[in-house]
């Protein structure tokens, strides 16, 4: 296969058997013409690769691709302005999949925080009535009894103080939604049992044996 029909591969949007027969052919064509499909090839390859969330392969086409660009004349700037465009992608790529890690991490660190928090209460002597209960857009992420009181409690959890002490979490917004959930779980279930609010703070990395807790009970919503 030579160079017009790689490009007519391209041209069809067959991107991938372009991409192989460019390699192919470079492997034993230097020409301006061979490396010139190599290049347009590879700048497909990388940008399905980057779609595909296949970025270790898409950075190593991008490496190769630096390479590349220092033996080809560019007097348009035509191949300069793609090589910007692909790493636009590596990098917002790459921002994007470390906020999903950061999303799923956090989440994991709430849930761990509350089951944490969970023993904790009951080693206390309290029962635990409900996990993560939902009022609309509003939650409780935990709701105990001890006694004759219904505790309801909320959990913020952290991997340390660094950034911020957990009980900031606990602002006003958050206040005003709790008592709004609060006031549904009531009643709903028709309740006129004396209740409180508590706060129960743990700071540690996810799944460590001795983690920091704090309880603070009676906390004002108000």
């Amino acid at each position: 296969m030579n160079i017009h029909d790689v490009f007519g591969l391209r041209n069809q949007g067959r991107k991938e058997e372009a991409y192989e027969a460019a390699r192919a052919n470079y492997a034993t064509d230097k020409s301006s013409y061979a490396s010139s499909a190599m290049f347009w090839t590879a700048v497909d390859v990388l940008k399905m690769r980057v779609l595909e969330g296949r970025m270790a392969e898409a950075e190593r086409i991008y490496k190769a691709l630096v390479r590349l660009l220092d033996t080809l004349k560019d007097e348009k700037g035509w191949m300069h302005n793609a090589m910007k465009d692909c790493q636009n992608l590596i990098v917002g790529k790459r921002a994007q999949n470390n906020l999903h890690k950061k999303r799923a991490d956090h989440i994991l660190l709430g849930e761990w925080g509350e089951e944490v928090a969970a023993d904790y209460l009951r080693e206390k002597g309290y029962v635990i009535l409900e996990r993560d209960w939902h009022s609309k857009h509003r939650d409780i992420d935990l709701i105990a009894q001890q006694g004759d009181i219904i505790v309801f409690i909320e959990v913020k959890t952290r991997h340390d103080r660094e950034i911020a002490d957990p009980l900031q979490a606990v602002n006003y917004q958050k206040r005003t939604n709790l008592i709004q959930a609060i006031s549904h779980y009531i009643n709903y279930h028709n309740s006129d049992a004396p209740w409180r609010f508590d706060v129960i703070t743990i700071v540690g990395a996810l799944g460590c044996s001795n983690p920091e807790i704090n309880h603070i009970e009676d906390f004002a919503l108000r």
